[in-house]
């Protein structure tokens, strides 16, 4: 996996969402990450970001959609003021309507406050609520601002006549709703059934009836990366659900996981952690302590 420029976050305390917290530093490098982002401008003049190598002068006020596995840059903005709000693949695969919602409106990435202002500021006051419940660090805090970003993109969706003009030219890229269940079947299956004999492209292409090409094209439309680095990073993250039962070896975590030798889980794990799952786990317990 080319692991240049992509970002690995750790939610803090939550496996949904995360609020980046504001720094004075007015722009971050270009860079990807499996998680999806929303992020609301700051004040001042000067908001420069770029998405998708398309570059945006922004107002504040504006917000900007960052789907899954999307390279974007903050060029030069307010981040002490801006809100940035991260949702995992965790929350996202677990919703058709969210997957659907994704799959839809992924050529969408910018909602202008003076293009859209009732929307806007709907969607706007959403986010504000999420970043307070966030910050008063209550019980339920994540599903309370789960909440919040279900609301969020229900009512995005709910909008998507007035949105049909941006959303529109989506290059033949957007695929159809029985297609979308069908990958999600899959994905789910996969999830459930690691240690299966037979978890090639090949074999889930057969399982929901699709030619393995097109099975392929369409599993990464939804996912946004190809099949093989998803199920990897599903094993890598499995792995990491397991490291904390003290009761299991390295071994059987990387068994359990669907690794077929420790060479290959050490491999993977390198690739999509930066360390070996032994260091990995010696950090977990570090933070523990």
């Amino acid at each position: 996996m080319d692991t240049s420029g992509y970002e690995s976050l750790s939610f803090n305390n939550t496996r949904a969402i995360n609020v980046a917290g504001s720094v004075e530093e007015r722009a971050f490098p270009s860079h990807r990450h499996a998680y999806g982002e929303i992020i609301v401008v700051g004040s001042g003049d000067k908001n420069i970001f770029r998405v998708d190598d398309k570059l945006y002068s922004l107002t504040p006020g504006d917000i900007i959609l960052v789907w899954p596995m999307e390279t974007h840059e903050i060029v030069d903005a307010n981040r002490e003021d801006c809100i940035i709000v991260q949702y995992s693949n965790t929350l996202a695969d677990s919703l058709f309507d969210f997957k659907r919602i994704i799959n839809r409106y992924h050529n969408l990435h910018i909602l202008c406050i003076k293009s859209h202002p009732e929307l806007v500021n709907k969607l706007k006051s959403i986010i504000e609520k999420l970043k307070v419940e966030w910050l008063l660090d209550n019980p339920n805090r994540e599903m309370r601002c789960s909440i919040h970003l279900l609301e969020f993109m229900s009512i995005l969706d709910e909008h998507h006549e007035e949105l049909e003009a941006d959303i529109s030219n989506d290059g033949g890229k957007t695929i159809s709703d029985t297609t979308l269940n069908n990958i999600i079947t899959v994905m789910d299956y996969i999830k459930n059934n690691l240690t299966a004999d037979d978890l090639s492209s090949t074999a889930m292409a057969d399982r929901i009836g699709l030619n393995k090409d097109y099975f392929s094209r369409a599993f990464k439309d939804v996912t946004g990366i190809n099949y093989v680095k998803w199920l990897n990073a599903t094993r890598v993250e499995k792995a990491i659900s397991l490291l904390s039962d003290d009761s299991l070896s390295l071994t059987e975590i990387a068994m359990l996981s669907g690794f077929k030798s420790i060479p290959t889980f050490n491999r993977v794990f390198i690739q999509y952690k930066g360390m070996p799952p032994s260091k990995y786990l010696k950090n977990l317990k570090d933070i523990e302590l």
